[in-house]
């Protein structure tokens, strides 16, 4: 049997008739256009197997799109090759991430700090306690209300039940006092 050659024109009418929901359209429309989409998926893809699942799928979208088809001078094969290539190149975006060698992975910095980081922030932790320590019991209080802990200035004010401008006060001189202990 001779293949039968089809034209742009009827390549049209095909895609017309396919979105009138015309099987045997569908079936002449695979027949003239498979190979040349399959080639499409394929070098976008570079797998064989995973082309012509592609290709399958790329006729389930012409089969529920080609009401989107809109006739014009533009050849009916570049719509088909379009969604053909956009599949195929979706399907690679979809691909999960490949895993990392082993060997990448020994290359990566742990964050934590190490020893002597963290025996030098102990330090000073404790220097920071100790100044701390030599503030009044309700200033020490406000500073790590508002330093550590996160508060406003205006929530200070009310559990110390003090004006607003006295916390600011009271946080700029302990903050002064506590520069002062830690450059002893």
């Amino acid at each position: 049997m001779v293949p039968q050659q089809f034209t742009s024109h009827d390549v049209t009418k095909l895609i017309v008739r396919v979105s009138l929901k015309d099987r045997a359209a569908f079936d002449l429309l695979y027949r003239a256009t498979s190979a040349k989409l399959f080639g499409v998926c394929l070098r976008v893809l570079s797998d064989r197997a995973e082309a012509e699942e592609a290709l399958q799928e790329v006729f389930v979208k012409v089969w529920t799109k080609a009401d989107r088809f809109v006739v014009s001078e533009l050849s009916p094969i570049s719509w088909l090759v379009a969604i053909a290539r956009n599949h195929a190149i979706d399907r690679i975006r979809a691909r999960s991430p490949r895993a990392a060698a082993i060997d990448e992975a020994s290359e990566l910095a742990d964050a934590r700090p190490g020893p002597e980081a963290q025996a030098i922030a102990e330090g000073e932790r404790d220097r920071l306690g100790a100044c701390l320590g030599e503030l009044e019991a309700d200033r020490a209080a406000a500073v790590r209300g508002a330093y550590l802990n996160g508060d406003s200035y205006a929530e200070l004010a009310e559990r110390f039940s003090v004006p607003l401008n006295t916390m600011r006060t009271w946080l700029r001189r302990s903050l002064m006092k506590l520069k002062e202990c830690l450059e002893r």
